[in-house]
């Protein structure tokens, strides 16, 4: 892959991965999630499957994001389940 191509690859990562910041940071400092417990764990098991296959064909761009797209909704899926 290009320099051209990685850079706006990691330019959207670091957008999507962003927009997850917040909504987890709420969720961790209130100990509430308010998001709907089935959209979390399928957003959960999507991503971390994802993740896998990212690793899988070698795309760390991709890997990186699911990794972290994963890992922030399963802080919000702990404590959705947590915290009920």
């Amino acid at each position: 892959m290009g320099g051209g191509a990685a850079a706006i690859g990691l330019l959207g990562m670091l957008l999507l991965v962003s927009s997850w910041v917040p909504q987890t940071w709420e969720t961790i400092k209130k100990r509430h999630c308010p998001m709907n417990l089935e959209f979390i764990v399928v957003y959960v098991v999507a991503s971390s499957l994802l993740t896998v296959y990212s690793y899988l064909v070698r795309d760390w761009i991709f890997f990186t994001l699911n990794f972290l797209a994963a890992f922030q909704s399963g802080v919000n899926l702990y404590v959705k389940l947590r915290y009920v």
